[in-house]
């Protein structure tokens, strides 16, 4: 036996939207180590564009903001699989659609928008797999290394990812009444991601960060993922309700010398 243990046991992972995701790395991660993933994408247009990456994948489509979609999704996961050992839910949307504006400039719906599908979705998710999840399974979600710096060009993303954050402990407490399912988080700081990509003036964020790192090194992708793979785990039975954050130093080398002096 493998020290995760993870082998035939089954997971669904959300939000694989190309080989960049760091749901496509948990995924291919967890399949290495002898899991059964199945993958739902948003659209069967995103699935079209992933025939290749996930070939002879089981790959569902749930668009979480229809709720018949979340109910079909629970259906079809039930006839795959007869218990669920754990979820990730890799999910989140900002419509940047008009360029960047000013957050009090934020427009009610694009917020509301953004809330329901960025955070209400994993607690929709979660109510709707509770009788097919095992008693101790592991719900990992993906937030952000901190909701607290005010990056102008993140805007409103960052308190849904607040939302989100809280969102946790509330899951954790209401699941306590009926089972040991933890629900946790991995917090990255800035990545080479897709999604990342669509923010605008990510890249000059990114190599600000990068060189606050202590290592002065960015974290990759598949770092994000061995964390989750880990709160996926057994072995990471005593955690629960934690956002863990992966930032390589970065959150507290703000006055390193080679910034200041730069």
């Amino acid at each position: 036996m493998s020290f995760l243990n993870l082998e035939d046991k089954n997971f669904l992972v959300t939000g694989v939207a190309n080989k960049k995701s760091i749901a496509w790395h948990i995924a291919k991660t967890l399949e290495e180590e002898g899991a059964h993933v199945i993958y739902s994408v948003r659209s069967e247009d995103r699935k079209k564009s992933l025939e290749k990456l996930l070939a002879g994948k089981t790959v569902l489509v749930c668009d979480v903001e229809k709720q018949e979609d979340i109910e079909s999704l629970k259906t079809e996961v039930a006839q795959h699989c007869e218990v669920l050992h754990g979820m990730i839910h890799s999910i989140a949307f900002a419509n940047y659609s008009e360029g960047w504006k000013p957050f009090h400039e934020t427009l009610k719906k694009d917020f509301l928008q953004s809330l329901d599908i960025s955070c209400y979705s994993l607690i929709n998710l979660a109510n709707a797999f509770k009788e097919i999840l095992d008693r101790q399974a592991s719900i990992v979600t993906v937030s952000i290394s901190t909701t607290r710096m005010a990056a102008e060009n993140y805007g409103y993303m960052a308190p849904m990812k607040a939302a989100l954050d809280s969102t946790l402990c509330f899951l954790a407490k209401s699941f306590s009444a009926f089972s040991q399912i933890r629900f946790n988080s991995i917090n990255p700081g800035l990545l080479k991601t897709s999604a990342s990509a669509g923010i605008p003036g990510y890249i000059d964020s990114y190599l600000h960060a990068e060189k606050a790192t202590l290592r002065k090194k960015g974290l990759t992708t598949q770092e994000a993922a061995n964390a989750a793979i880990f709160l996926l785990s057994e072995r990471a039975s005593g955690i629960n309700a934690q956002s863990l954050v992966l930032d390589a130093g970065m959150s507290i080398n703000y006055f390193d010398q080679a910034l200041i002096k730069g």
